[in-house]
């Protein structure tokens, strides 16, 4: 296997986005159910409009609170993900 340079400090990014993903599953909000805020918007069947739309959310607040801070930046790649998810959830027909 071939290493590529990354010349943006992709690679690095990356691991950022990943460790905050990693972080992010004690942190969620879960009620007495375990019930997350995405179960309700998968029966609902709104999920991918609502990671679209919460990833736009934050990139449009980035620089308006607290500055240009990297978690606005990590919060949208990580709804970003999730739409990825959910758009290859219904491609695959799940």
């Amino acid at each position: 296997m071939t290493v590529t340079t990354m010349r943006f400090n992709e690679d690095k990014t990356i691991e950022k986005l990943k460790e905050y993903i990693e972080g992010t599953y004690n942190q969620h909000y879960v009620g007495n159910g375990g019930i997350q805020t995405f179960d309700v918007w998968e029966t609902l069947g709104i999920s991918q409009e609502m990671c679209q739309g919460t990833a736009i959310k934050y990139l449009m607040r980035l620089g308006r609170k607290e500055g240009y801070n990297e978690k606005d930046l990590l919060k949208a790649m990580h709804y970003i993900v999730l739409l990825m998810h959910y758009i290859d959830e219904d491609k695959d027909g799940n």
